[in-house]
Parts: structure tokens; C-alpha cells; sequence
């Protein structure tokens, strides 16, 4: 049959690490690359103990659900949210298929072919996708270690009228940065002056390190009912990525326009993930399990900055991240990270080269590290074998 394939699927290309990783099947390969939680500290016993109380509740629980989500579950976020000086009701809540769905359903009711979207540069390649999806004009505002620069932000607001900025403020995917506060409080008053619609994507948020107070979210710092901040997160970093379970918060008359969508897309996500996870609330220390995971990943991060630190890599830059799950790296300018990519899979270590993470002006001398996956041994061998490739290219 000749296929008549829709237009959208060139938006939809295969990550650079997979391709190669397809290549080298049945070598051993030490990836740095992915954005993988630890499967070590996955609460295996405690997810086990509440699908057998899901089940202990007889055979409704096989049923299908609200698209909305399970309305315990919804009031366990919200409680949840409270922590974060969020405070929403459950109709001011979807519950979704991990927050990549929550991205695309807004998308999909807000969005139309030839809008104009602002992101950071560099932001998240899966968010960049489901824009493209959409024919979105996609814009990137220029950032620094604080976030985005409120004076790019403004002259991109005034030049192009943008429909939606998508952030991710805390412990960004993929350059791991934590916004000030006077960003964050600027972004969000130049987009109320000129109605423009904030996505705030904070997956990462709970993994935050050391002590001290946590930077307030977009969200809290908006107005509510009726603000121009949409806030989605998930539990796929702090309990398992498996039960693929998010959520999204804003305005009502927003939420219900995604929930028809979903309804269209899904009917409702799983109804049985949810309601497990409900009984983590009810009888799991979650909190206690997410300081241990955030001690965890602090230990690692530091391992691989000192690591770093040892190599002798010149013109090199990056910035120790206080929290998430990546080190975001560049390199002398001269060096294209997708070539060095190859060398690096000969060597046996793998990593995202950077070029994936611009929706415009791609720096090809940057690349992402995962620091959470890899245990210490591995961790020294990875960075040895890039060193390794690196040398090739200096």
C-alpha cells in the first residue's frame, strides 16, 4: 500500500543515543546518556503492599475510572501541593499519562499551527516535539545561570506576540539550572502584562540538594483562580517512572478543555497506578523515601563534578547543579558533540549530545550527563572512556 503519511511526522525524529545504541547491541556500553531515576531506590515493597490493598478492595478496581483521575489521589496532590505554598482545588487538577501527556493536551487545546512558542535555550527535546507536532513557531529566549534573561524575554514578548512561554525553572532538563527569584517574579509579571500563557514543567523539583529553603514555583507566586501559570509534575522521579502518573493544575476553564481532550486521546489514564498510589500516601513515609533518593543523587553529582574536575579538558564549562538529575557540559567550540558521540560509543561510555535540546541555533559544542543511573564504579570507568574519546578531538 503507499502510505499517506500525516505532515507531523517529521516533528517526530529518534534520539541521536538510540541510534547509535541500535549500532553497538552486545557491546558494553556505560550510559551516561539517559534520564533514568536509579532503579535502586525504587520502593519495591511498598508499591507491591499497596497494589495488594488496591486489590483487597475488590474486583471494581479493575474498572475504568474518571478521566479527571481518581478524586482520593487528586486530594492527596493537593495536600501534597500545600508543601510548595500551592494551594488548588481537585476541579483545578488532571491527572495524566506521566507530565509529557499533561505538555501535549494543553498543547493540543491552546495551541494552533503557526503560534508562537518561547522556551529556554536549551530546554526539554520531548517538549520541542510536541510543539512541532502542533506547527507551533517555536522561539528560544536567551538564558544565563539565573534563567531566562528578562530583557531577551521582554523584547521577544514585544516583537512576537507569543501565545505560551514553556518553562522548566527548577533544576532544568537538560542544563540541571535553578531560576533566581527576581526571574522568576519578572517572567511572570511581563507575561500577565501581555497575556501570555506560562507551561511550568517541574519534574525535577522534589530532588533538590543540601539544605535551605526551595525557590517558590511560577504557580505559587501567581494569582488564582484566573492566572496565566499552568503548573505539571509528576511521580515518575520520586516513586517509580512505571506507574506513569502526572497531573497538571490551572485554571478551570483550562483543565476542562484538556480533560475532553484526554477523553479523546485515552479516556482516562490508569486507573489501578493511581489508586496504588493513593495507598503510598495513606501508609508509604514518601517524604522519608524522597530524602534518601535526594541524598543519594547528591552523593553521585558530586562524585561526577569532582570527577570532572580531574580532567583536563580546556575551555570546558559547567555548573554544579543544585538538584535534578543532570550536568549539562560545554565544550571548546571547535568540538561537535554528535561527532564525539561515535567516539565515545567506541570507547564503551554514551551521553546526549546538546544539539537535541535547541529549538533554534543549536550549539553543537554542549552535552547532557546523567549522573543518577550509574553507580560509583561505573561512574570513574564512564568518565575515563570519555576522556578518552575527548582526547581524539582536543
Amino acid at each position: 500500500m503507499n502510505y499517506r503519511f500525516s505532515d507531523t511526522i517529521e516533528s517526530f525524529k529518534s534520539s541521536a543515543v538510540r541510534e547509535i545504541l541500535k549500532l553497538t547491541q552486545g557491546k558494553s556500553i556505560i550510559s551516561l546518556a539517559g534520564g533514568l531515576p536509579n532503579e535502586q531506590y525504587f520502593p519495591i515493597e511498598a508499591v507491591k503492599d499497596a497494589f495488594a490493598r488496591v486489590f483487597d478492595e475488590g474486583k471494581q478496581v479493575l474498572q475504568y475510572g474518571l478521566t479527571e483521575g481518581f478524586t482520593p489521589l487528586r486530594e492527596d496532590i493537593a495536600k501534597h501541593l500545600e508543601r510548595k505554598n500551592i494551594r488548588v482545588g481537585i476541579d483545578e487538577m488532571l491527572l495524566t499519562t506521566g507530565s509529557q501527556q499533561a505538555i501535549d493536551l494543553l498543547t493540543r487545546v491552546y495551541i494552533d499551527p503557526g503560534d508562537i512558542i518561547l522556551v529556554e535555550r536549551p530546554t526539554y527535546l520531548a517538549a520541542i516535539q510536541i510543539f512541532q507536532s502542533r506547527k507551533a513557531n517555536i522561539i528560544s529566549v536567551d538564558c544565563d545561570d539565573e534563567g531566562m534573561i528578562l530583557s531577551d524575554l521582554e523584547a521577544k514578548i514585544k516583537r512576537h506576540n507569543p501565545k505560551m512561554i514553556y518553562v522548566i525553572p527548577t533544576f532544568s532538563n537538560p542544563s540541571g539550572k535553578v531560576w533566581s527569584l527576581e526571574r522568576r517574579q519578572g517572567t511572570l509579571e511581563l507575561c500577565k502584562r501581555s497575556n501570555v500563557l506560562i507551561l511550568e514543567d517541574d519534574p525535577y523539583g522534589e530532588l533538590r540538594f543540601g539544605g535551605g529553603e526551595a525557590m517558590p514555583s511560577l504557580f505559587s507566586l501567581d494569582e488564582h483562580p484566573g492566572g496565566c501559570v499552568v503548573y505539571t509534575s509528576t511521580f515518575s522521579k520520586i516513586v517509580a517512572p512505571a506507574l506513569r502518573t502526572g497531573w497538571i493544575i490551572g485554571d478551570p476553564q483550562l483543565i476542562v478543555h484538556m480533560t475532553r481532550a484526554k477523553q479523546a486521546a485515552d479516556l482516562h489514564s490508569s486507573s489501578m497506578d493511581q489508586q496504588a498510589l493513593h495507598q503510598l500516601f495513606l501508609h508509604f513515609d514518601l517524604y522519608g523515601h524522597i530524602d534518601l533518593v535526594r541524598r543519594e543523587y547528591e552523593g553521585r553529582m558530586r562524585q561526577m563534578v569532582e570527577l570532572l574536575k580531574q580532567q583536563d579538558w580546556p575551555d570546558t564549562r559547567w555548573i554544579e547543579p543544585k538538584g535534578g538529575m543532570f550536568i549539562w557540559l560545554e565544550m571548546p567550540e571547535r568540538i561537535n558533540t554528535e561527532e564525539l558521540l561515535k567516539l565515545a560509543v567506541q570507547e564503551g561510555v554514551a551521553f546526549v549530545p546538546g544539539v537535541s535540546f535547541f529549538a533554534t541555533e543549536p550549539q553543537y559544542n554542549t552535552m547532557r550527563l546523567n549522573f543518577t543511573h550509574t553507580d560509583s564504579q561505573q561512574m570513574i570507568e564512564g568518565i575515563e572512556r570519555l576522556n578518552r574519546a575527548i582526547r581524539k578531538v582536543l
